[in-house]
Order: structure tokens, then C-alpha cells, then sequence
């Protein structure tokens, strides 16, 4: 190891670089676990920006020619200097990483710009549209970009506050429906599931930086090719969470595979955070098992003699006592004191008749309550006498966990029976409240059902593979932020924008603010791709954009949900289902806005021209409602619903006057280089104010240098 660690010291000394990616290379070899998932993790992603301009010092490829449907250059090249012949504008470019220096002139057409991971990049938010329904409720928003550097921008905005995660990331089927450094990953590629693995670790480190790490819940959906991998990679991701995995019916009829069985399910990993759990619901019967005393609609009262193991009087000696029935009315009279060793017979006590905790094969046995616990038990109602003098009496009891119920309101106290044992009315059996098992055959589940054709009334004509059922990834999240209505969900794969939908379903059942970001890029689907490229078009023409998947699909259908209303404008037809049934076209109370993500120029890193990128990202991390300020306030600050800017520190005083007239503001924004002047001014900001200092150069608090 030493030998190596100087070699690649003498490396660096001749080649900073070189030397710089062989330390990191040896880093991740040496930090390999001997057991565990070990992969390879393979040179960092790199992400094509057909939107963005071409300038000198850019990395960038060459496209191939328009109207060809071979693949392009991979290779990466430096833009040396522009130049302009006529019309027509030319890069000179120089090979980067070449053995032997290599240039080429190519017009800028015919390039198009490059962000590796590893470059710093300055990420910036755009609008792009909003819907607006929900009155003073947060916006659900749905960012446009690779979905890496999304999570990234997120660390400044919502960094320890997102309280739940949902994603459905692509199962790496062998078909096309995912790219590693812009190249679809085929079936019959050896690394392609080293590549998944990269991929998904690189996206979940991240995430992980995001969720509360006091609670909150990844919940992460796959099929039988990756589970296994998977799995592994969320047990050394999470090292401290809890995780279970659950199957869950999705396809009742079963998708065919080759030599095999049919696929009818696929699983969920819930990874939980923290004090995270999922919460006791009110559930259709089909969620849990009918069989046995559990989930009969009834209050469960159990015996008071304990079975199963520990059960002899020799485990529990002090619990060896009579127990007194008048048997006239079936009533405690008395309890008895713990009986000395190898004393067998309770003292007789006239017109009474004495129960001791003798098993059925007449040995000795124990009561689960001391004699002190079950008096105190008995007076809250928790103890019932059952049979008869002449059959023989025995004792029931409420367990904790039964009599918890009671208290919580899942089954109503209807008072005190003669004998002093409460009296609870009976429920439903059709509905039960409970957290259910790791096996899911629910019905509303159902894919083609309740998610390809449910689309399909949202969007008409417009096709997804494979979308969730809303109902699915509604019920998926319910368990763990029923109780949170303020909640914040993030999905990072967001392809349909089920979720988003989800969310305002569940707003919609119990009045909540839980707002989702969902995050997805324009890729335009293979097969779309080839038609469009013989058509002569790229991506970054307006007539390929308009096909990519956030303009095409997710930003229509998160509109559509709100508005109640198709992209043509006619109302949805059809209703939702199950908990909430209601007309689709009544759509919701909620509010969305749309964003794409852009990639800023160090040039343009002064405070004058980068503002604007930036203000969005201002507003999210303020909790994505009310104004946002998008403008360089003209005052010198500005304050609006959720927080204020200060960007010229000389304002301070009515700064500080308007915010502490504001009402719910939880952010100040303070614009200053100057540390001292930052502590004062946070000093005379009001309670419950968060002071968050940004530099003049309002680019450099949003850069991210990755270092993969």
C-alpha cells in the first residue's frame, strides 16, 4: 500500500490530474468491504445540455450529422476559441484526456455542451409555468433537469426537512429504459448492473443528506432483477435505518416471462429513519387476514393464564395466586396473596370460589399479572370472569396493547358491564385499523388499471410505460405521513408524476398542506428518438423538446389533476376510487409550479445578472409558498409571505421593521461578505426567524464541485 501511495505521489507531481483521479481510484479500492456488495464504480456520469450555449472553455461533443440515427462522438472536447465565417459561428476544439493532442473545427450547430459529475456547476431554477388553485396552500413543484444535479440544489434548500422520499428508479430490464453516460444500458452489457449500482449509489448518498434524520421514510419500489443488489446497497447507504421489504400484488394477471413463472408483483423497500414507523390505519379488509381472534371487529379480550413458554409456576413464582369469584353475578370479591412454595390449595373463604392458574394438563402454571398489577387492572375495567360454577370459571383480561385501543378511540367505551369489565361497542369487520403484513394483494394496486388507464383519462392519447397505480403510491405513503400534514415528499424519479398526484389526494382526504417535489428530465423515449433524428431534429429543437418526458407527460399530468381538465381542455371523466371517491374533473384545491434547471457561467457570477436564476431556490428553501422574489428589490429589501431579503445592509431598519410585522415568515435572507455585519443584523431578527447569509456573488452559495 505504501509503495502505491508513492507512486502516486511522483504521478502527481508530473501530472496534477493524473494524479489526482489515480488517488481516487485507489481510495475506492481500499475502502472496498471484504464482505458486502462490492461493484465497480465507474467514471462519473456526465450529462448532455442541448439548451445551454456553446462558450469558449466549454466541454462539449459532436452530434452526429442531422437526420442520422448513429450515435455521436462520445468523446469529450475543450472549446478553445469562437469563430464566425459568414452566417455560420465555429468551435476549434481540442480532445480532452489525449494521449496525442487532437483538434478539429466544427460548427457550433453541430456541438453540444457537456457537465460532467466532477465539474463544479452553478445550479439555477427557471419558471416555466405555475397552476394556481389552492389559495395560500405551499406549491407542489416539478423541476426539469438531470436529476443528480437536481438533488444536489436541494442540499441548500431542503437539506435534513424532507420527510418522506418515493421513487420508482428504472428496473434495468435490458430494454432502453435507462442511460449511462448518454448510452441506453442493453442486456447484454456485463456492467450493466455495476452501472445501476453507481448510478443509484451516487443519487442516494445525496438523499440522504436531504431526509430528516430524526424521521423520515426512502421508500424505494423495484422487481426481481435488482432487489438483491439493491437491498444490499440500502443496508450499507442506511446503516442506521430500519428496513423491511414488502411484496405487493400489482399485475393480478400476471406478465408472462420466458422459461419462468409470471410476474405479478414487484417489492418496496422502506427504509425508516430515525423514529420513523408506519402508523395504524383504517384499512379494507382484504389488507390483512381474516383467520383467528385478530381483526373480528371486535375488542379481544385474552385469558389472565399465561401460555406458550414461561408459562410453569416455577417461572414466575409470584404469580402463583387465587383469585376470589362470587359466583352469584361472576364478580372478583377478592385476590389472594402469592401462595408459599409447594403450597397447592388456595385458603377457602365461604360463599366464594378460589381460580388458580391450573393448565389444562393440570400442572401448575402461572397468571401473567402480579397480584398488585391486577387489582390496579381491575379497576380500569380490564378484568372479566367468564363461565360458571358448575362448568368452572375463568379470567379474562385486556392486554395493553388491547386496552390501548380503547383509549385511542378505535373502539368506543360503551361504560361498565355488571361485573365492572368495560363494555366496548363493535366495529365494522369489513374496515380494520392496523398496520398489515409484508404480503400486499389489494386491489386498487392493480398497474394496468388504476395506473395505465387511469393516465390514459388525464392524458387521452398520450403514452407512459409502466406508470404506478395512484392508489399504490397513495397507500405507500399514507402509513407514514398520515399524521403529517405538512409534510414535505420528494421523488427523484418522478417519470408520470404519480406521486405529486398522490399528495394532493391524500390533502384532499384530511385538509393537509403536504406539498411533493417531483424531479424528471426531457428525455424524449427511444423509440421516439429515431423518428425524430430521421426527421432531422435533435434534442434542444423545440419540436423534440415538446416530446420529452416532463413537457409531455409530467408537467401535463400534474396540471390536469389540479385543474380537473385534459391538456385539450375537456373535464376528465371518471371518478377516483376507494378512500375518496369524487369526480376527476373536479380536480383539487392545490397549487403547482414548474421549474427547469439551468446551468450558470462562472462569468456570470456577480450579483447583477445571476440574482434571478437563484430567487427560486430562495423561495423553496423558504417552504415553496406565497411570492417570490424575483427581482432585486429596488428598496434594498423586500419582504413577502414566507421571508425576507436584505441586500443592502444599510436597509436594515425597515428591514427589520416589515419582518416583524410579518406574519408566519420563517426566512431572512441577508446579502453581505462581511461576517460581522451578518452576526448583528441576525441578532435583531425575530424569534423564530431563520437568518441565512448569502455573498454578493450569489452564485458561489449554490455551487457544487463533486468530486467523483
Amino acid at each position: 500500500m505504501s509503495r502505491l501511495t508513492d507512486l502516486i505521489a511522483k504521478a502527481k507531481a508530473k501530472d496534477s490530474q493524473l494524479g489526482a483521479d489515480l488517488d481516487r481510484e485507489f481510495k475506492v479500492l481500499s475502502a472496498r468491504l471484504p464482505f458486502g456488495l462490492n461493484f465497480e464504480r465507474h467514471r462519473p456520469e456526465a450529462v448532455e445540455l442541448p439548451l445551454r450555449s456553446i462558450r469558449k472553455g466549454a466541454k462539449v461533443r459532436v452530434l452526429p450529422a442531422r437526420g442520422s440515427t448513429k450515435k455521436g462522438d462520445p468523446r469529450l472536447w475543450l472549446v478553445k476559441a469562437i469563430r464566425k465565417e459568414g452566417a455560420t459561428r465555429f468551435a476549434e476544439l481540442e480532445l480532452l484526456d489525449a494521449a496525442e493532442p487532437e483538434t478539429q473545427t466544427v460548427a457550433l450547430d453541430d456541438l453540444v455542451v457537456v457537465s460532467e459529475f466532477r465539474d463544479t456547476i452553478y445550479p439555477g431554477l427557471v419558471s416555466t409555468g405555475n397552476v394556481r388553485r389552492g389559495g395560500d396552500k405551499p406549491f407542489h413543484t416539478v423541476i426539469n433537469g438531470e436529476n443528480y444535479h437536481v438533488l444536489k440544489a436541494l442540499t441548500f434548500t431542503h437539506r435534513g426537512k424532507v420527510d418522506a422520499i418515493y421513487i420508482d428508479p428504472p428496473y434495468n430490464s435490458g430494454a432502453k429504459d435507462w442511460k449511462y453516460n448518454n448510452d441506453y444500458v442493453e442486456g447484454d452489457d456485463l456492467y450493466r448492473h455495476s452501472k445501476w449500482l453507481a448510478m443509484m449509489e451516487r443519487r442516494l448518498l445525496v438523499a440522504r443528506e436531504l431526509l430528516n434524520p430524526s424521521n423520515s421514510v426512502l421508500i424505494v419500489t423495484i422487481d426481481e432483477k435488482e432487489y438483491l443488489r439493491l437491498g444490499l446497497l440500502l443496508e450499507q447507504t442506511f446503516p442506521e435505518a430500519r428496513i423491511q421489504m414488502v411484496s405487493a400484488l400489482i399485475n393480478p394477471a400476471a406478465v408472462a416471462r420466458v422459461g419462468g413463472f409470471g410476474r405479478s408483483d414487484e417489492y418496496l423497500f422502506f427504509v425508516m429513519i430515525g423514529e420513523a414507523a408506519p402508523t395504524k390505519l383504517r384499512l379494507d379488509r382484504e389488507w390483512v387476514s381474516g383467520k383467528g381472534r385478530t381483526h373480528t371487529g371486535k375488542i379481544r379480550w385474552d385469558l389472565l393464564r399465561r401460555s406458550g413458554t414461561n408459562a410453569e409456576r416455577s417461572h414466575s413464582p409470584g404469580c402463583f395466586y387465587p383469585i376470589y369469584v362470587d359466583p352469584k353475578n361472576n364478580i372478583v370479591a377478592k385476590v389472594g396473596d402469592t401462595l408459599e412454595p409447594g403450597v397447592s390449595s388456595a385458603p377457602e373463604i365461604p360463599g366464594l370460589t378460589a381460580i388458580l392458574p391450573i393448565r389444562q394438563d393440570k400442572s401448575e402454571g402461572n397468571w401473567q399479572w402480579s397480584p398488585e398489577t391486577f387489582k390496579e387492572r381491575m379497576q380500569e375495567g380490564r378484568v372479566s370472569i367468564g363461565g360458571s360454577l358448575k362448568k368452572g370459571f375463568t379470567v379474562y383480561i385486556l392486554k395493553p396493547g388491547e386496552y390501548e385501543k380503547i383509549q385511542s378511540g378505535e373502539f368506543k367505551e360503551m361504560g361498565c358491564a355488571p361485573n365492572g369489565s368495560l363494555l366496548v361497542e363493535e366495529n365494522d369487520p369489513s374496515v380494520v385499523t392496523a398496520i398489515p403484513g409484508t404480503q400486499w394483494k389489494v386491489s386498487a394496486h392493480d398497474s394496468t388499471q388504476y395506473g395505465s388507464r387511469l393516465l390514459a383519462k388525464f392524458l387521452l392519447s398520450r403514452n407512459f410505460p409502466f406508470p404506478k397505480s395512484l392508489y399504490a403510491v397513495e397507500d405507500a405513503l399514507r402509513f407514514f405521513v398520515a399524521n403529517k400534514p405538512n409534510a414535505v415528499i420528494l421523488d427523484f424519479f418522478s417519470g408520470s408524476g404519480t406521486t405529486a398526484h398522490a399528495l394532493m389526494r391524500l390533502n384532499h382526504q384530511d385538509g393537509g398542506r403536504r406539498q411533493c417535489i417531483s424531479v424528471t428530465n426531457n428525455e424524449v423515449a427511444a423509440d421516439e428518438q429515431k423518428e425524430l433524428r430521421k426527421q432531422g431534429l435533435r434534442p434542444g429543437d423545440e419540436d423534440w423538446e415538446k416530446w420529452g418526458i416532463c413537457d409531455y407527460i409530467t408537467k401535463p399530468r400534474v396540471a390536469a389533476a389540479i385543474t380537473g381538465k385534459t391538456p385539450d381542455g375537456m373535464p376528465i371523466k371518471g371518478d377516483y376510487k376507494f378512500t375518496d371517491e369524487f369526480p376527476m374533473a373536479e380536480g383539487f384545491e392545490e397549487n403547482a409550479e414548474f421549474f427547469t434547471l439551468t446551468y450558470e457561467t462562472p462569468v456570470s457570477v456577480n450579483h447583477n445578472r445571476a440574482f434571478e436564476r437563484i430567487a427560486s431556490m430562495l423561495w423553496l428553501r423558504a417552504g415553496s409558498r406565497g411570492q417570490c422574489i424575483d427581482k432585486l428589490p429596488a428598496a434594498g429589501w423586500a419582504v413577502v409571505e414566507a421571508y425576507g431579503l436584505l441586500v443592502e445592509v444599510d436597509a436594515v431598519t425597515p428591514f427589520i421593521k416589515a419582518i416583524n410585522q410579518a406574519r408566519d415568515l420563517q426566512v431572512a435572507y441577508i446579502v453581505t461578505d462581511d461576517d460581522r455585519r451578518f452576526q448583528a443584523i441576525a441578532r435583531r431578527l425575530p424569534s423564530g426567524v431563520e437568518p441565512i447569509r448569502l455573498y454578493e456573488s450569489y452564485l458561489t452559495n449554490f455551487s457544487f464541485t463533486n468530486g467523483e
